[in-house]
């Protein structure tokens, strides 16, 4: 495992635990599922492009889902 996917995995687990955690506070069920797919794609994304590319697409849409 490369340097940059450890840090991209340790950001999007970041970001979607500040999601899941908002949304669990809210009751917001977009938010709170956004955060639980951050939080756990790093795991089933072995190359780091493409992990870092699904990120800030997940990522992005976060802004998206909110009301």
């Amino acid at each position: 495992m490369s340097t940059g996917a450890i840090v991209g995995s340790l950001v999007f687990s970041g970001v979607g635990f500040v999601a899941f955690s908002y949304g669990k506070k809210t009751h917001n069920f977009r938010l709170l599922a956004m955060g639980g797919v951050l939080m756990i794609f790093p795991y089933f994304v072995s190359d780091t492009t493409l992990m870092w590319l699904a990120g800030a697409v997940l990522s992005g849409s976060l802004y998206f889902l909110r009301e």
